[in-house]
Formats: C-alpha cells, sequence, structure tokens
C-alpha cells in the first residue's frame, strides 16, 4: 500500500499564531510590571553578565515570580494563556488544513518551535493539534515549582528539530539516531515538504534551511505592520510574504493549500518515475 507523504507544517508561536509576546497576556501583567519592564530586565541581565537571551528572560520569570510570592508550577503558566489573542482563523485551521491535505492524499502534521514557554502553549486551546512542540520549558522540584530551566530554544537551535522532525527522532534526548546517517526513503518527512512559517529575523536559519531543501517559507505580518516581514522577502529569506490571517479564503489559506497542492503532484510524480525507472531496469535485466 502507497505510503501517504507527509507535509509537516512548522509555526514559531509569538506573533505567527498570536499577536503578541505569549508572556505579555497573562504572566507578566501578573508581576505588576508592564512587557517594556519585563523585557527590559531580561535584556540588561543579559548584558551585564554576556547571558544567553533566553535564559535571561527565564530567570528573570523565576526571579520576579519569587518577588511576588507567585508559585511558579506548570499549571500556573498552563493558565497564563487564558487571555492569549490568537489570529483570526487559527482555532479552525488545522482541522481545514488537514481535511484539505486528506482531500489530496497527504498527512498534514503541525508542529511548533518556539523561543516561548511551552507551558503556557500547553494552555492554550489549540495545543492538541500540534504533533510536537518545542520551546522552552522548566525543570520542576518535589513540590512542582519551577526551579532551573529544562530546555530553551533560540533562533539557531530551532534548526535541530527541523532534522528531527525529517528523521522522526522526535525525542530531544535522542542524538544518536539525530546524527546517524538514514536513506532518504526511510526519512519521516522530506524537507521538500516542509513549510516555516514565522514573523521575524528569529525565524531567518530555519527559512533559510528548509527553502533550501526544496520546502517553503512564509514570512507572516500583522495587519498595519508589514515592513519588518518584507524584509524577509526582499532579502531573499522568504518565498512568500502575507499577513497572519488563518481564516478560510484568506491569501495565506490559499499559499498554503497551493504550496501542499504542489507537494502533492511533485510526490505522485516521483512515484511514476520510480515505477517506470525499475521497469525499464528489469526489462533491461532479462
Amino acid at each position: 500500500m502507497k505510503k501517504k507523504p507527509v507535509v509537516c507544517l512548522m509555526y514559531d508561536f509569538d506573533k505567527t499564531l498570536c499577536d503578541r509576546d505569549m508572556q505579555e497576556y497573562d504572566f507578566i501583567p501578573n508581576l505588576g510590571l508592564t512587557p517594556a519592564e519585563f523585557w527590559g530586565k531580561a535584556n540588561d541581565l543579559a548584558e551585564t553578565y554576556h547571558m544567553e537571551r533566553i535564559l535571561s528572560y527565564m530567570y528573570v520569570m523565576l526571579t520576579e515570580c519569587k518577588k511576588k510570592n507567585i508559585k511558579l508550577t506548570r499549571e500556573y503558566l498552563n493558565n497564563c494563556a487564558t487571555h492569549m489573542k490568537l489570529y483570526k482563523g487559527v482555532e479552525t485551521w488545522f482541522e481545514r488544513i488537514n481535511k484539505f491535505g486528506e482531500s489530496l492524499g497527504v498527512t498534514v502534521e503541525h508542529y511548533v518551535l518556539s523561543s516561548g514557554t511551552c507551558e503556557i502553549i500547553e494552555g492554550t486551546s489549540i495545543a492538541k493539534q500540534f504533533k510536537k512542540v518545542y520551546g522552552c520549558e522548566f525543570h520542576y522540584n518535589e513540590n512542582g515549582e519551577a526551579d532551573f530551566p529544562l530546555n530553551t530554544v533560540n533562533y539557531t537551535t530551532k534548526t535541530q528539530y527541523i532534522h528531527r522532525i525529517s528523521k522522526g527522532v522526535f525525542d530531544i534526548t535522542n542524538d544518536v539516531d539525530l546524527n546517524a546517517h538514514m536513506d532518504p526513503n526511510d526519512r519521516h518527512a522530506e524537507f521538500k515538504n516542509m513549510i516555516y512559517m514565522g514573523d521575524g529575523l528569529t525565524d531567518v536559519p530555519c527559512m533559510k534551511m528548509v527553502s533550501e531543501r526544496g520546502g517553503k517559507a512564509i514570512a507572516l505580518y500583522q495587519k498595519g505592520k508589514i515592513f519588518k516581514g518584507a524584509d524577509l522577502l526582499i532579502d531573499g529569506r522568504a518565498d512568500f510574504l502575507t499577513q497572519a490571517d488563518y481564516s478560510e479564503g484568506s491569501e495565506l489559506d490559499q499559499i498554503v493549500k497551493l504550496i501542499i497542492e504542489r507537494m502533492s503532484l511533485e510526490s505522485d510524480l516521483e512515484e511514476k518515475y520510480v515505477k517506470m525507472t525499475k521497469k525499464a531496469i528489469k526489462s533491461l535485466e532479462i
């Protein structure tokens, strides 16, 4: 039986699926801080101690919660997604795209590659739509309170997860299989069947990797804020530029469907070519 081609849609999260950094909806206001004050503390810490910026923001999350006597538990962070504002159409996007893929004989999978907080993403209404979420995550002590970063993801380390997705090596502790040679035919998903969606410069390494290997990169912008995304298109770092509107019939909806349709057709043509080649070789052997 023919194996269905797998098409992987990979998303940054902040300003790609929602309209701001995820900590700004509930987490930062609960600390009595403005976003500018919170990110200012994180940036100052990074510059003072030459600290990686993702680690610095996670450290500030820990220290500020301690100051306010807030127990930083997984459940607390899940609840910090309560007032998250997803872009138009996101709630119904996944089911619609999955059905479209099915109509073409394609399996569509969704992944998050984010420098945001996994536990906040877990609390969203769309969390169950992702096959895997790769993001920053805390370790929790015996009392269930966060005490140390368990995993961090920055704009360059994001790229390793593209390799993991392609090989089907989803466990981040499995570096042996990740780095082992794998026949292209044994891969979970081919790079040419990948679509990466992001909003800014921090997505460039992933966009470049996917595009160079035959996939497609889509730069998204918020309504009225096209200039940041336009640079990605002008510089050749993204294949498409469109507004972050996921509703049915939107430009983004049409672009993604056209890409998936093309990937499906190319897969069918490749299969026919392989069959013809095998048939020709067999006739020569006779």
